[in-house]
């Protein structure tokens, strides 16, 4: 895998129209070709006024995650997302960027602490494509380092749908029963543009009614990273941690949830009869 190294990070907007302009013309396939390059960005410094935005957004401004002096464990997410939109509007990139779902993601924070102030450098890659019930989904890895030390590291899955010639569903998982309900929260309208502009992801699936529905939902859906980041913000986390979520359905926009925790480090998020959206933990990393 070659190395390219950035001076500064992307812009978005001319990336994302790039995406936009060539997701009609993409032929997804696991089996497809993706760019080997891994993109490094040093000397990142953090916009503590966009870091601002995002933790008003995110609900981490007044949660118990809340602290003045430390970046959220969600936000190094939003610092290498230039980066990934870079490898992911590349145009030997397989998948259409208009329409890609989060799917899931795991974060590894190695550090109790990662100072708001501090230096870092991101590396991204794309790990590879992978077939999926609905579509074709590919791994994107992100690792953020102080110094010589990696820090922070996630592994994200973004899903592309398309018809997949009669591929086999695998069994529906087991779900467990509900978590105890710990708040509920009304939804505005708005939340997926609030958050696309304080983190840069405006994919329009996210942003307005009509925008939505051309790529079949009935409304707007939040940001998969947005209901995760909202739920850390409630639950908390401290020490060196895994977080594991999946997005396993979407969040229509303006609505209600409800978030469940048990004490034990799970944590999820239903909507109306129950439906989970969103299923995930946070561990105390081992060794």
């Amino acid at each position: 895998m070659n190395a390219v190294t950035l001076t500064a990070a992307p812009a978005l907007a001319p990336l994302l129209a790039r995406g936009a302009l060539r997701s009609p013309f993409k032929r997804p396939s696991p089996e497809a070709g993706f760019p080997r390059t891994r993109v490094v960005l040093p000397g990142v410094r953090v916009d503590l006024a966009r870091l601002a935005a995002y933790e008003r957004a995110c609900g981490y401004a007044a949660g118990p995650a809340a602290d003045a002096d430390a970046l959220p464990v969600t936000y190094p997410h939003v610092l290498g997302f230039p980066l990934a939109m870079r490898l992911m509007t590349d145009p030997a990139f397989p998948l259409p960027l208009l329409g890609l779902v989060h799917t899931s993601i795991e974060i590894t924070t190695r550090h109790a602490c990662l100072p708001a102030t501090g230096e870092y450098e991101l590396a991204v890659h794309i790990e590879g494509l992978a077939p999926h019930r609905r579509g074709t989904e590919a791994t994107v890895v992100t690792g953020m380092r102080a110094g010589t030390d990696v820090v922070w590291e996630s592994r994200s899955t973004y899903l592309a749908r398309h018809g997949t010639g009669g591929r086999p569903a695998p069994e529906p998982a087991r779900e467990d029963p509900p978590l105890p309900v710990v708040a509920e929260w009304r939804l505005a309208g708005d939340v997926g543009r609030r958050y696309a502009a304080a983190s840069g992801d405006r994919n329009p699936i996210h942003l307005y009614p009509l925008t939505a529905r051309l790529f079949g939902f009935p409304r707007p859906i939040a940001h998969g990273m947005w209901t995760v980041a909202r739920c850390l913000a409630a639950h908390g986390t401290g020490g060196s941690a895994v977080l594991r979520a999946r997005f396993l359905s979407p969040v229509l926009l303006p609505g209600a949830v409800a978030y469940g925790a048990d004490g034990s480090g799970r944590f999820e998020l239903r909507g109306a009869g129950g439906r989970l959206h969103l299923l995930g933990e946070v561990r105390p990393l081992s060794g």
